[in-house]
């Protein structure tokens, strides 16, 4: 593991959390927690899940002839890549929310080293080997930190700095992306496919429907909470958790400046 707590004292330090951290950690409480370990600056990826969105939205309206698999999930790409490589074609040429999200950061804040907090290992391959990402660590090493330097969640009001969106809160669950790109009216009932878990990927991709036209779908069973570095507890439980926090966030009032809104995006190129 890189080491994290040298790397936070060299340099002004970005934290970015996936949202599937709401099923491991506490909110607002996590963001002080990292205020304490010594990062200066803590966002979300959802603004970059709002803008992947958008590229998704534009492939799915505009092709509509082929079969589009969601590349989202880089477990999901690295199979395909490695086992299905004929429909590696297939695979939308965009970006992930992590990378689009750390795109943003280094907009806004180009002299900050970014650290990205991971729930599964492919995330942090990803992250590991794209030249936008620092240094990552994943929840389970997150904890550990938490318990060296005794930081506990204690009660506060603290928020996240910038770059807020509140629906694609629910991106790290099964189905996540196809809820929130606004996609009623671009696909017909019937020609997109939710599948989680990669054994039932590996039964489509055998033998695929040819009425789909979408392929929404994550590596891991119950989405991105079913990552190996989230706790033991149940995927029911972690999907409420993940839900509450939704109502949490729609409720929660926004200070100006650190709003999710389009133009702070103007000029990044999500689509590779």
């Amino acid at each position: 593991m890189t080491n994290i707590k040298e790397e936070i004292k060299k340099h002004k330090t970005i934290a970015m959390l996936a949202p599937s951290f709401a099923s491991e950690f506490s909110y607002p409480e996590i963001v002080s927690q990292l205020k304490n370990l010594g990062f200066d600056k803590i966002v979300e990826l959802t603004f970059g899940a709002k803008m992947v969105n958008r590229e998704y939205h534009k492939i799915l309206r505009n092709q509509k002839e082929k079969l589009w698999i969601s590349s989202v999930c880089p477990g999901i790409v690295e199979f395909i890549s490695k086992k299905y490589p004929k429909y590696a074609k297939n695979l939308i040429p965009v970006d992930s929310p992590m990378i689009a999200t750390a795109k943003i950061c280094k907009k806004f804040y180009p002299d900050y080293k970014i650290c990205f907090i991971s729930p599964c290992n492919f995330k942090k391959e990803e992250a590991k080997s794209s030249k936008l990402v620092d240094f990552c660590i994943d929840y389970q090493e997150l904890h550990k930190l938490l318990k060296e330097k005794d930081i506990k969640p204690l009660k506060t009001r603290e928020k996240f700095d910038k770059f807020y969106n509140d629906y694609t809160k629910i991106y790290p669950l099964s189905g996540g992306l196809s809820k929130t790109a606004h996609l009623k009216g671009v696909l017909k009932k019937g020609e997109e496919k939710i599948i989680d878990g990669i054994l039932e990927v590996e039964k489509f991709l055998e033998k695929p429907d040819k009425k789909i036209h979408f392929l929404d779908i994550t590596f891991c069973k119950g989405g991105c909470i079913g990552g190996p570095f989230l706790s033991s507890k149940s995927l029911k439980e972690k999907r409420k958790k993940l839900k509450h926090y939704l109502c949490i966030a729609k409720k929660e009032k926004i200070p100006k400046g650190k709003e999710g809104i389009i133009k702070k995006a103007r000029g990044i190129k999500f689509k590779k």
